[in-house]
């Protein structure tokens, strides 16, 4: 699946894909259940290839979490180590609605989760906190994700090129969203149909990953194996 970067992407190299009998492309040797993406695409090994990505990967993911109810320079360098590549100027430009910023996340709790039922999660309160980065020159969704993503790790995955490639693909509507937080919230709703497909799979994956010492969110292993695929 190729999609094309944007140069605030992080660019990876992708395992090889191959054809299975029936027409579909698979990834790898079966090991554990398989994660089903869109398009037909089936990932077979998908603890191998978050293993793999986070051996060469991991700088973001690794260390303590950031404190939740705050935001800083801290968490904007955080992102950078992520792929960001967000300027000086547009840090400076962030911070200035450093308060908003943290007014809109107090109002999300620590742990909400992606993998909640619908109508738990704070979909609202997400959506304020997408508005408090809009308009700033040269800050996206992916830029914008990736600061965001280890504030609250189980709820909002990175919405970089790639991402947003395969969550529009078959829902072009997504690219016409009126606003930009509005946007961000229904490429985050698109998210959770995929998660909560494969929820089984991507907790067994977590649960796997955990006895090696190696925490990450469900929503985190997705973006993993999107961007393996």
């Amino acid at each position: 699946m190729a999609h094309p970067l944007s140069e605030d992407d992080k660019v990876l190299p992708k395992p090889a894909a191959s054809e299975s009998e029936s027409g579909s492309a698979t990834i790898g040797s079966p090991h554990m259940s398989g994660i089903a993406l869109r398009r037909g695409v089936e990932i077979e090994n998908p603890l191998e290839l978050a293993l793999e990505f986070l051996a060469a990967y991991s700088s973001y993911d690794a260390g303590d979490s950031p404190e939740p109810a705050s935001f800083d320079e801290s968490d904007l360098r955080l992102a950078n180590r992520g792929g960001a590549r967000i300027s000086a100027a547009e840090i400076a430009a962030i911070l200035e609605r450093r308060g908003k910023i943290e007014r809109a996340l107090r109002k999300i709790r620590p742990d909400a989760s992606l993998a909640d039922e619908t109508s738990s999660i704070p979909w609202i309160p997400l959506t304020r906190l997408f508005d408090a980065f809009a308009d700033i020159r040269g800050v996206g969704l992916s830029k914008m994700t990736k600061a965001l993503h280890r504030k609250r790790p189980a709820l909002i995955p990175m919405l970089d090129s790639v991402v947003q490639a395969y969550l529009t693909k078959d829902e072009p509507r997504l690219d016409s969203t009126e606003t930009f937080a509005e946007r961000a919230t229904a490429l985050v709703r698109s998210y959770k149909r995929d998660l909560d497909r494969n929820r089984a799979v991507l907790q067994e994956v977590q649960r796997e990953l955990a006895s090696r010492d190696c925490r990450l969110t469900e929503v985190r292993i997705l973006d993993l194996l999107i961007w393996s695929a």
